[in-house]
């Protein structure tokens, strides 16, 4: 029998460690080259957005003389804190915000439930053609507002719902496409055991959407509340459309008011971006408050559909 022999003291080739090092050392300059640029792109682009802000703030507290005077100040010098309680008391913003508050707490609790309770039936429980309606209901996001503006008016008027609050809130409490999506995509993270394991406990539906998937789910919630608060606080269309008497005006509408150069003799940049910097200041703070959560539900929920 023939046999062969090994050598266990046998080297195996080696690689000089000075070319690794120096391919090691090329790579990690690459990518902190990389990084680099990156960031620089991502600070001029935020710049960029940032820089017709600073101009509204700079331009809040600027004399009148100074929004007008060439080259442009950045920095006013004096600075005209005035402007602000002059922009406020010039309209009744009072008013105004107490109505868009109504409205924006009508449309969030509204979408939050709503959204939530059809996309507890969309993902959790099983009837027939629920994907199918689900598609339909996705498909009337393709479908503009504008299509529907007319019939709307109609029915509005008829209700004699005309010059009050509830054609800009009512309408929007019912669940949104969008919503209903985001919700349902995030249920579908939550394994099905859960919904077993209460329904063995004696918890019903209702209960176990409640008390079991509500709390588990904030992010995707605040997400929602946060979308329907920026279009409940911001729309301009609707309040423009329903609302005839100043006394039922939103922020939106106070705000295009300034623009009436028969009633304030020329338009009044310096108060514009006063009373534009304090209606900006709540949805900054929603913002900044729901930004962990906001990401959070946008990015879980396409995790598993």
């Amino acid at each position: 029998m023939l046999g062969f022999r090994t050598d266990s003291r046998a080297k195996v080739p080696s690689v000089p460690t000075g070319g690794l090092r120096a391919w090691a050392s090329r790579i990690s300059v690459a990518r902190r080259l990389s990084r680099g640029i990156t960031y620089l792109l991502l600070i001029l682009l935020g710049f960029t957005f940032a820089v017709p802000f600073l101009w509204q703030v700079t331009t809040s507290v600027k004399s009148i003389q100074q929004v007008y005077r060439f080259p442009p100040e950045l920095i006013p010098n004096p600075v005209v804190f005035r402007n602000y309680p002059d922009a406020m008391m010039m309209l009744p913003f009072g008013i105004f915000f107490l109505n868009t508050a109504k409205v924006v707490v009508v449309v969030v609790i509204g979408q939050v439930l709503s959204c939530s309770l059809a996309a507890f039936a969309f993902s959790r429980l099983r009837w027939k053609a629920r994907d199918t309606l689900f598609a339909i209901m996705l498909s009337t996001m393709m479908l503009p507002g504008q299509v529907t503006l007319i019939p709307q008016f109609i029915l509005f008027r008829k209700l004699d719902w005309i010059n009050t609050l509830l054609p800009i809130s009512i309408p929007f409490v019912f669940a949104a496409p969008y919503g209903t999506f985001l919700i349902r995509q995030f249920f579908a993270t939550i394994s099905l055991d859960i919904d077993d394991a209460a329904r063995v406990d004696g918890a019903s539906r209702f209960r176990t959407y409640w008390q079991i998937l509500l709390p588990m789910s904030k992010p995707v919630l605040a997400a929602v509340a946060t979308f329907a608060f920026n279009y409940a606080y911001n729309d301009f269309l609707n309040p423009l459309i329903y609302i005839n008497s100043k006394e039922k005006f939103t922020l939106p509408l106070g705000l295009s008011a300034f623009q009436d150069r028969a009633a304030w003799g020329g338009m009044r940049w310096d108060l514009l971006m006063a009373a534009t910097t304090v209606v900006m200041i709540p949805a900054l703070l929603v913002f900044v408050f729901a930004q962990r959560y906001l990401i959070q539900g946008v990015v879980f929920s396409g995790v598993k559909g």
